[in-house]
């Protein structure tokens, strides 16, 4: 049997920690400490992880040994939170966000304090595509924040990823047939259930897809891109333009390198013709040498025999005149 077909998305709340940003190690590095301190018990992330089961808050001052020190807990965390909590955000998720700002109105519930979202969505450049934003220090339950935000009389007005309210645009008002959750946990799962919306879950955070598809969502995404096919379908292709287009990546710097000369087909050719060269000079240079240098000293001629001296002196006189020495 096909089921209902459902009306369009008008309204999409993204939950923050281990939806929008990666959270699993960010915040229990922050709540460890907070355990540690006030003897809590948790002793690894999957114990904390499981307190998301239901709202974070309860499940904590579960834990304490009375209402005041609950209070304290809640307080000191929040502290730390604003102070040490810096996560990065999802890699796909900025392009989502985008997209989906395009064209619905949207939102963040989290139970993490204002001053994070705000960081968080600041530094991502995604801070003007959320026309609401609920911090755990102004709404800490989500159901709360879920049906404040559908009784806003104005929450048809969304924001195009820039500064202003899109009041020039036709507000679509969103009903809770319209209106999407996506999450990462269960507990977020069944509080968005139980005020009558749509839930969609995101395999990347603090529980597995079995965990949320028990706990009742709809989808589950295994990828942030599927989010846009789930809830947008065919018109996730549509193109984007204005202050929501993604920014252009910066240009890489040119390095500019000195171009290799063309190679010269008559080099090889040149060179060889000029070793010939060098070589026939080098030989000629020899010849000349041979043909200038002196004539070896005459050997003294031996006396002839019976002859003396003066005959031999004068016998070598003549020679000499005769060959011009």
């Amino acid at each position: 049997m096909t089921p209902p077909a459902r009306p369009p998305v008008r309204a999409v709340v993204f939950d923050l920690d281990g939806t929008l940003v990666q959270t699993r190690i960010a915040s229990w590095e922050v709540f460890e400490k907070i355990s540690r301190r006030y003897g809590l018990g948790v002793d690894d992330p999957e114990q904390y992880f499981a307190l998301f089961n239901g709202n974070i808050y309860t499940s904590i001052a579960e834990l304490c040994r009375d209402e005041q020190q609950a209070a304290e807990v809640k307080e000191e965390f929040l502290r730390l939170l604003r102070t040490e909590y810096t996560p990065p955000l999802v890699p796909g998720m900025a392009a989502v966000v985008r997209r989906l700002a395009a064209s619905a109105t949207l939102a963040v519930m989290s139970s993490n304090a204002m001053q994070v979202l705000r960081r968080v969505l600041v530094a991502n450049d995604l801070a003007f595509c959320f026309a609401h934003v609920y911090g755990g220090d102004v709404i800490p339950d989500k159901r709360t924040a879920i049906r404040a935000f559908l009784a806003e009389p104005a929450n048809g007005y969304g924001r195009r990823c820039s500064a202003d309210y899109d009041e020039a645009g036709r507000p679509l008002t969103p009903d809770p047939a319209s209106t999407v959750l996506v999450t990462d946990t269960a507990g977020d799962v069944r509080d968005a259930l139980a005020t009558g919306i749509r839930v969609v879950g995101v395999a990347w955070g603090m529980h597995t897809v079995e965990e949320l598809t028990a706990a009742g969502a709809e989808f589950v995404a295994l990828w942030p891109q599927e989010l846009l096919a789930h809830l947008l379908g065919d018109a996730a292709a549509d193109p984007v333009g204005g202050a929501c287009a993604l920014p252009a990546a910066p240009a890489a710097p040119t390095v500019e390198h000195e171009s290799a000369p063309e190679p010269d087909p008559l080099a090889a050719v040149r060179a060889a013709a000029a070793a010939r060269r060098r070589r026939r000079r080098t030989a000629a240079r020899a010849d000349v040498l041979v043909a200038c240098a002196p004539a070896p000293p005459v050997p003294q001629p031996a006396q002839l025999a019976g002859a003396g001296p003066v005959a031999g002196g004068e016998l070598l006189s003549a020679i000499r005149r005769t060959c011009g020495g």
